[in-house]
């Protein structure tokens, strides 16, 4: 058995939960902690189930009942970077001149943020490109996480069907240039002009009608 493996006595995870207790919340940022640690220090491979649970001073078993794999807890550890992203974010928002140059303004921050740690994000991009069905919620989180992000950037608080189009394929061209990069199949350079570009495609959603963002 891998260091990774569950163990086999170990009961299935309930996904339906009720909401953590404060003792139960701070067991679980103890977790993503070291999770983000040994992930910045090694990359995915660095990841071991039996060594998360040591830095975090928790049992191995109790480890599996907040995430049943690495490749859950390694997305939850996305979710948990871009809320952060979030939160620095709304407290510096972009300064672009229109709803494009603040996405992608914005989009490169968050780019730059990643590039700080490149470990972590191969890490978790990895963990991202594996996760298979039973990691979907997980996914779904991180998907809204970077939806929220471009909306608050565009100024948005009821985008039509046509701009969560657009913002769809921003999030995938994000996420392309992000796995090329860390790849080394594209300069940071050429990130940026891919981000730039695909913002083009706010404009051309653009309705007047649109409810300003007001949060």
């Amino acid at each position: 058995m891998t260091a990774d493996a569950k163990p086999a006595a170990q009961p299935p995870t309930d996904r339906a939960t009720p909401p953590l207790t404060e003792r139960q919340e701070a067991r679980r940022r103890r977790i993503l902690h070291a999770s983000a640690q040994l992930a910045s220090r090694g990359g995915f491979e660095a990841v071991q189930m039996r060594e998360v649970a040591e830095a975090a001073g928790v049992a191995l078993g109790t480890l599996y009942r907040y995430f049943p794999s690495k490749i859950h807890l390694l997305v939850a550890t996305m979710q948990d970077q871009l809320q952060h992203m979030h939160s620095t974010l709304r407290k510096r928002p972009p300064a672009g001149d229109d709803a494009a140059q603040r996405v992608a303004e914005t989009l490169m921050r968050a780019f730059r943020a990643l590039q700080r740690e490149p470990h972590l994000a191969d890490a978790m991009v990895r963990a991202l490109t594996f996760a298979d069905r039973s990691v979907s919620p997980e996914v779904d989180t991180v998907s809204r996480l970077t939806t929220a992000i471009i909306l608050d950037a565009m100024g948005l608080e009821h985008p039509t069907p046509e701009q969560l189009s657009a913002v769809r394929v921003i999030e995938h061209t994000w996420h392309s240039a992000l796995i090329t990069w860390l790849s080394g199949r594209a300069s940071i350079a050429q990130v940026k002009i891919d981000i730039e570009t695909v913002c083009r495609l706010i404009d051309l959603t653009a309705e007047s009608g649109a409810t300003p963002w007001r949060g």
